[in-house]
């Protein structure tokens, strides 16, 4: 599976179960709601510091985004 993809599925995955929406996690990671639709949805190649602002927001291990065994 696309690494992309991945780390899409896992971020919102770990933001749902957070309860956040996507407007307030983009808030808290310093991003525009759009580019983390975009990632979410697998569009998007994220920088690796976006990948730190989104673990850091989620409070999340940033190596849990990229996990290929996590499952929704």
């Amino acid at each position: 599976m696309d690494l992309v993809v991945i780390l899409g599925r896992n971020v919102r995955r770990l933001r749902e179960e957070a309860g956040l929406s996507q407007e307030q996690l983009a808030f808290d990671a310093g991003m525009k709601r759009s580019y983390l639709s975009d990632l979410e949805r697998g569009v998007r190649n994220p920088s690796v510091k976006a990948m730190a602002r989104l673990a850091e927001a989620l409070s999340a291990d940033p190596r849990a985004l990229l996990d290929p065994l996590q499952r929704p």
